[in-house]
């Protein structure tokens, strides 16, 4: 009457070594076990419950002079810039806020669709710039600068005012506030498990396809000639991180051979501006000018300081008038190196003489 009881037993016990075993055999050479500190420093991502938030705070004006230094001269002073990447902020509402709704999301006639319209949790907005940003420095940023960026966003959005401070002790009541918190939906029954209820089909339907199949469309891409090198080499702004490989835009369309090809330069460049007939003085006022507004701190006439020399500038860019002016107000970063240049309190009218001087050579 205890015969099969032992040899349930005995294939039980038998089971659990086996899996015991399957569990403890190493395989040598192939592979090792992450040790805690390597785990720790990839699992960074911060959820929506904010499991995984690191403790902080970052003030509004703290999180202002971190943009200005390292953030607008892609985004814009405001979140508001096209030029780099789509807005980060606006079209959001003081409505959208206390209804967690983003109305504008609902108009096909609305131009456009930025960041904050669109992002449902704070949370998502903290562990992107933590992972991603700066674009040409990422994962550079402190935690104190990380809340700060996150905090001056959603003062720019009207979610917190000038005064506030970011931290994890009060991010959860900040996701109470942001204006689409309740536009993100689970019930599309895409999410690979049961973890959200999901006992709905997806509504898609495939068929697939034996006989007479359409053939698949290739896509494709191009920059046209006008506007190829319109910023620069786009090879030479390629992030540090990622396999991302921009086309050497100063060579024609399909031109790879470097020791061949020329700049392609004339697509984009505008005729010389007429020179001066008194260009001594002209050229006295461009450096005074350069002076009032310290860009000679950074680079010098003939050489590099932090920036490139001036007259290397002029070299790259030689009649290009707009483009320079462009910059000079704007800045940038990749072309010259990986340190930014910030955007630049400077007027139009000063920054179009100054460009002028560049582009016909930077005379002294």
């Amino acid at each position: 009457m205890f015969k099969f009881p032992k040899i349930a037993l005995l294939l039980a016990l038998c089971l659990t070594s086996l899996t015991a075993f399957a569990q403890s055999t190493k395989y040598p050479g192939i592979g090792r076990d992450a040790t805690a500190k390597e785990v720790t420093a990839w699992d960074i991502d911060v959820r929506p419950d904010f499991k995984g938030l690191p403790a902080g705070s970052g003030s509004v004006a703290k999180g202002q002079d971190v943009w200005e230094t390292k953030c607008a001269q892609c985004h814009g002073i405001f979140g508001e810039s096209n030029e780099v990447f789509s807005p980060l902020i606006g079209g959001t509402t003081a409505a959208d806020i206390k209804t967690g709704r983003v109305a504008n999301l609902t108009r096909a006639d609305y131009p456009g669709r930025t960041t904050i319209m669109k992002v449902a949790s704070v949370s998502t907005l903290w562990d992107y710039i933590n992972r991603a940003m700066p674009w040409t420095n990422p994962k550079t940023l402190t935690t104190e600068e990380v809340y700060a960026v996150t905090g001056f966003m959603l003062n720019l959005a009207g979610i917190v005012p000038d005064d506030f401070v970011l931290s994890n002790k009060n991010i959860a009541e900040v996701q109470k506030r942001m204006p689409n918190r309740n536009g993100m939906t689970t019930a599309h029954a895409m999410w690979p498990g049961k973890e959200f209820g999901n006992a709905v089909k997806p509504d898609t339907q495939n068929v697939i396809c034996m006989t007479n199949c359409v053939t698949e469309p290739k896509l494709a891409s191009f920059l046209p000639d006008f506007a190829r090198n319109a910023h620069g080499n786009l090879s030479e702004q390629n992030r540090i991180v990622g396999q991302q490989k921009g086309a050497d835009t100063t060579r024609p369309e399909g031109n790879t051979d470097k020791s061949s090809a020329t700049p392609n330069t004339s697509a984009t460049t505008p005729p010389l501006a007429t020179k001066s007939t008194d260009s001594k003085s002209d050229n006295k006022a461009v450096l005074a000018l350069l002076s009032k507004n310290v860009c000679t701190a950074c680079h010098g006439i003939d050489k590099k300081i932090v920036g490139p020399g001036l007259t290397e500038i002029a070299k790259k860019y030689p009649g290009k008038v707009d483009y320079l002016a462009v910059k000079i107000k704007a800045g940038g970063s990749g072309v010259w190196g990986a340190i930014p240049m910030p955007a630049q309190d400077i007027s139009e009218a000063d920054a179009k003489i100054i460009a002028n001087w560049l582009a016909n050579g930077a005379p002294k």
